[in-house]
């Protein structure tokens, strides 16, 4: 197969995404179930929300985003940031979720879509503008994501690179 400026592209996001899911999952396994749900100081936030905030976002932006608006009416963007109490199998299936619509979406595009104007929040962005937005926005957690676990763990974190 001939690479194009835009199977290039599409290659290099699949690999990011794939590199930041599986860095956060590495992170995410160094702890117990119940440092999850840790914060480093009152008022952060866990790992348990930034997974189900991840997760919420992924899944109302890459749900039929050619058809939608990219922030759905039923998501409850608040209701993210609040604490419950979820066991392991619960929250990496939220993570499963969100991950498996935005990779498909990837996966799916077609050289045509990636200049087609979408809306997220009644806002028009073009395709490519919201695959480099949720990126950046991934990136971003994955970072808090490491440095939670890595604050929880002190001198037994293993290293992740």
């Amino acid at each position: 197969m001939t690479s194009t400026l835009f199977t290039t592209y599409q290659s290099a996001v699949k690999t990011r995404l794939e590199e930041m899911k599986r860095t956060a999952e590495a992170a995410i396994g160094q702890l117990e179930d119940s440092a999850l749900a840790w914060a480093p100081e009152p008022g952060s936030n866990s790992i348990t929300v930034i997974v189900k905030h991840m997760s919420g976002n992924m899944i109302s932006r890459w749900t039929e985003p050619f058809t939608t608006d990219g922030e759905k009416p039923d998501r409850n963007r608040d209701a993210e940031f609040i604490h419950e109490e979820l066991d392991r199998a619960a929250l990496l299936d939220r993570w499963e979720h969100g991950w498996s619509l935005f990779l498909g979406q990837i996966a799916a595009l077609r050289e045509e879509q990636l200049l087609t104007e979408i809306t997220i929040k009644g806002r028009s962005v073009t395709v490519i503008e919201a695959i480099e937005k949720s990126l950046y926005h991934n990136a971003y957690h994955i970072g808090q994501i490491i440095y939670i676990a890595k604050q929880y763990r002190k001198d037994q974190w293993v290293s992740l690179s």
